[in-house]
């Protein structure tokens, strides 16, 4: 019976990355298609980053000459294959920049003026450290701009610690829907062809008893605690259609950096945004109230804060940004921030379930970080605004402020209310 049976194909998960195949390939001498190495590059040398430097002393008999050397790891071999460099022999200039800036940053770390002859075993660490952590943000970078929901770029960069990408958290563009919970899409849209200048009986917003929300340029046009209905797949105008802003998502290029207040991790702006733009959306996992409940409890032993209520209308749903968001996860809180939160729907009309967008309050600068106020108090101008209060991560956390474990704020804004909650 054994003799009737077919071999059938058995495949393993590797263990080993792509950078430690190929450096077991090019230590072996083996050619491989799949990793681009051949026999025209099989002996090629590319410099991956600088391990350490020093300075040696040449006597001729008639002079000294003082030669500068780099330990220069090779990408695609091993750190066994390390090799020590003349300055002359090296032409990459922004990593060689890049070397300097890093042992620059360390000296003046240890209070030394400049760097000796030769690095002590604790620096050399540390630059390695660095040069690996560099990597690693920059495989992080290209997968978070790979998932392509961006018109501009996304950077990600830690001058500040050796912090790596964010552990057990997931990139997503849309909302991960939670068990039990079902988002209904809209079953009919606007028969608009111009639905800024023609809305036909008040294009979708009319349609809800609402104001058209966005002016020609995108922005936002009425005041927060209003309600944003933005034109869905069913409706008949085109992608380009002036009430279609949020669904266009992010417009600018952000960069995720690491803050050097112990904030952790911040988003700033590499672009001037104008005042009322919008900039982005929070996402994370729909879940009911009772699993706030029980995932907040966990979170404020923590000190997280990525629960977001969405009680717009009712007390229901929360958006859980923890394990699973966009770039929003990163955004800190500020007491004077230079975002606000708009109720927006789209393909979904359930109350419910808004999607929550930022849009800019002021003009924004480039460099600039961008913060949100994670205890939004909305003006109750009427029953409609104040739906758009929200206390951003107390979500199943009852009880007064005494009997939970204060979080200092650090956003260090002259108006600054000295704790998150």
């Amino acid at each position: 019976m054994a003799e009737n049976l077919k071999a059938q194909e058995c495949r393993v998960a590797c263990i080993a990355n792509a950078d430690q195949l190929e450096a077991i390939c090019r230590e072996q001498g083996v050619k491989c298609e799949e990793l681009g190495i051949n026999k025209n590059n099989l002996c090629d040398y590319e410099v991956e980053y600088l391990c350490d430097y020093k300075k040696k002393v040449i006597n001729d008999g008639k002079t000294q000459i003082v030669q500068e050397l780099y330990l220069v790891k090779w990408k695609g071999y091993p750190e066994s294959s390390n090799t020590w460099e003349p300055r002359k022999n090296l032409k990459c200039i922004d990593l060689l920049n890049q070397f300097w800036e890093d042992l620059n940053a360390e000296m003046q770390r240890q209070n030394k003026r400049s760097a000796p002859r030769r690095l002590d075993p604790a620096t050399v660490s540390q630059l390695i450290q660095g040069a690996k952590l560099r990597q690693t943000l920059k495989q992080w970078e290209t997968h978070l701009n790979s998932l392509g929901a961006h018109k501009g770029h996304i950077y990600v960069r830690n001058k500040v610690d050796l912090e790596g990408p964010p552990k057990n958290f997931t990139y997503i563009n849309d909302y991960k829907v939670g068990d039990g919970i079902m988002l209904n899409e809209v079953s009919v849209g606007c028969e608009c062809t111009d639905c800024l200048g023609n809305p036909v009986e008040g294009c979708c917003a009319g349609a809800s008893q609402h104001k058209f929300a966005y002016n020609e340029l995108g922005q936002v046009r009425i005041r927060p605690g209003l309600p944003i209905y933005e034109c869905n797949k069913r409706c008949s105008c085109a992608l380009d259609c002036p009430n279609r802003v949020v669904q266009r998502g992010i417009q600018y290029s952000l960069c995720i950096f690491r803050t050097d207040n112990g904030r952790g991790w911040g988003v700033r702006t590499m672009e001037r945004i104008r005042k009322n733009t919008f900039v982005m959306e929070y996402v994370g996992e729909i879940i009911t109230t009772e699993e706030a409940e029980r995932r907040g409890h966990i979170y404020d032993k923590e000190g997280a804060t990525y629960l977001f209520d969405l009680d717009y209308v009712d007390d229901e749903y929360t958006v859980d940004a923890a394990h699973y968001g966009n770039i929003s996860h990163f955004v800190n809180h500020s007491c004077d921030p230079n975002l606000q939160v708009y109720n927006v729907f789209i393909d979904n009309l359930d109350e419910r379930l808004p999607r929550i967008a930022f849009f800019a309050t002021r003009g924004i600068k480039a460099g600039e970080e961008l913060t949100f106020d994670y205890k939004m108090k909305i003006d109750p101008v009427d029953a409609e605004s104040t739906k758009m209060d929200s206390n951003f991560s107390l979500t199943g956390l009852p009880g007064s402020p005494k009997k939970r474990m204060r979080m200092e704020c650090k956003c260090g804004v002259p108006t600054c209310r000295k704790y998150l909650f």
